[in-house]
């Protein structure tokens, strides 16, 4: 019975990893869709006029844009619950640092969406009552900096969450120390692209271009691969 039991608890722990592999590779392209591709392909730095007449006529796309942030958060609450079931063992307060680290970013990743649904209201023509044309695109223009820095809000929470759970990862030993160090180092990435742009917004670089490999590698790694079941045993084990 308690060996049935062992054979339980493994894989549950087989079966979490590779569901959070699943949520991690479904949240990439979600990210990138709605935080990177909607609006590279609609505002134009500078250009005001332009970026809300294109907001206007891909109206369709810049919402299916605030519902692709939204998915991203949904699933990565999803994602951070199945890795803390996974890696509670390891570590129970690295693991809950993880989990509260990951839910704070979503939580102003979702609420900074107010900013995209403000500049879209003021670039239909139902503003056009309240606001002249000059005073719409100003108005437009700083929401949509406010939705960018507060983007970078939340990524500074995107980034710390990353350290929590490489440590778990290289502690676990059951799961390649590698991935757990290029986990780290994406968090780095994350919290030097806020440093960029809140202190030299000029530099317009992003570190993470770099360095986000670490988050691809993983969620294959786990999927593929999977956890290492002997290595996991004695953690496992251990926390019944």
């Amino acid at each position: 019975m308690e060996n049935l039991k062992n054979d339980d608890l493994i894989q549950s722990a087989q079966k979490n990893g590779r569901i959070s592999a699943v949520l991690y590779l479904i949240l990439i392209p979600l990210g990138f869709f709605g935080v990177a591709y909607v609006p590279s392909l609609l505002e134009v730095p500078g250009e005001m006029a332009t970026t809300i007449s294109n907001i206007v006529e891909s109206e369709f796309l810049f919402r299916l844009g605030m519902v692709s942030v939204f998915l991203m958060n949904i699933v990565s609450i999803l994602l951070v619950l199945y890795l803390y079931k996974l890696f509670k063992p390891i570590n129970k307060t690295t693991a809950i640092f993880m989990v509260a680290f990951l839910l704070i970013g979503a939580c102003i990743s979702m609420l900074n969406e107010v900013n995209n649904f403000a500049a879209l209201f003021l670039s239909g023509s139902n503003s056009g009552s309240v606001f002249n044309r000059e005073q719409a695109q100003q108005l437009v223009g700083l929401f949509l900096d406010m939705q960018e820095f507060g983007s970078y809000i939340a990524t500074i929470f995107w980034g710390l969450w990353l350290f929590p759970l490489g440590k778990l990862i290289i502690k676990s030993n059951a799961i390649p120390k590698l991935l757990g160090i290029l986990l780290i180092i994406a968090g780095i990435g994350y919290l030097i692209d806020c440093f960029i742009l809140f202190f030299l917004p000029e530099l317009e670089f992003k570190i993470t271009t770099f360095t986000f490999i670490g988050e691809v590698l993983f969620p294959l790694w786990l999927l593929i691969k999977g956890i290492n079941i002997e290595k996991w045993k004695n953690y496992t084990l251990e926390s019944v």
